[in-house]
């Protein structure tokens, strides 16, 4: 049985999405990977035999269709999406524009749903695939200063279970990670973007400087994320919900448990609205 497969990857220039193409290319299988820089992608892997670097904007659609198309043409098939491309806004719910808010959302919601789209017919014709969408630990309860970057990884890990359902009858399986920190560039200063409208009340700078200071120090080995990858890309029947780290792993069951008590605790009123 030929297990190589091939990957097709989001945000792969830098980070987590970086370490997964190496490690994949390292396990002997081929990836497209895509980057809005392709100098920066064109560096992972020098054999051309397996590799397919593409510059590719996930907002824009025709970018997506177009090199979905091509990776298929060189590879014949795509078993792995990698949904990993990401963005990142800091700022409170008063502070953040509508356009700033909707440039998080085109690029962690609508810019993945380009590729999901755009690869469900070969997925669906090769009746066989994962897809595997970034969300993150923050896609699971709010914090003050990321609303609009939590808002799109709920909005992620609610389309992604309606997904798994809808897909699960042509041999497709959907997996929803849900990164903790990990030791990547996402927290540091070049990588950051912050609200443009200050409000002095929220104190903005305060948290901007709290979220920086993790930077360097998180928790999470980006390696070892692209081995987990790896391992589940193998598995027949692979989970939905994969939290990554101890500090998601815990956050999310924490939150579970506050919510488990507040439904408790209002229960009269939630079961008092029947006719």
């Amino acid at each position: 049985m030929n297990m190589q497969k091939v990957w097709f990857i989001t945000g792969a220039s830098k980070g987590m999405g970086l370490e997964i193409a190496k490690a994949a290319l390292a396990n002997g299988d081929k990836v497209i990977a895509t980057s809005r820089t392709l100098e920066e992608v064109k560096s992972i892997g020098n054999e051309k035999e397996y590799m397919l670097p593409l510059k590719v904007d996930i907002t824009d659609e025709n970018e997506v269709k177009n090199a979905i198309s091509e990776g298929i043409k060189k590879f014949g098939k795509i078993d792995v999406l990698v949904n990993n491309a990401g963005y990142n806004l800091l700022g409170n719910i008063e502070e953040i524009s509508d356009s700033e808010f909707r440039t998080t959302l085109n690029v962690n919601v609508f810019g993945m749903l380009n590729v999901i789209r755009h690869i469900m017919p070969q997925m669906r014709k090769q009746k066989s695939g994962h897809i595997i969408n970034t969300a993150s630990m923050m896609g699971y309860m709010g914090y003050a200063g990321n609303g609009s970057y939590n808002a799109s990884k709920f909005a992620v890990i609610g389309f992604s279970e309606a997904l798994a359902q809808e897909v699960s009858t042509f041999g497709i399986n959907v997996t929803i990670l849900a990164p903790g920190t990990f030791r990547t560039s996402f927290m540091s200063e070049s990588s950051l973007t912050i609200a443009k409208n200050k409000i002095d009340v929220y104190n903005l700078k305060e948290q901007v400087d709290t979220f920086r200071s993790y930077d360097g120090k998180q928790l999470g080995d980006p390696k070892k994320l692209a081995k987990v990858l790896l391992q589940i890309s193998r598995m027949e029947n692979p989970p939905l919900h994969l939290p990554l780290g101890t500090d998601s792993y815990n956050a999310i069951l924490g939150i579970r448990k506050r919510e488990q008590e507040e439904l408790e605790q209002w229960k009269e009123l939630s079961l008092s609205t029947d006719f």
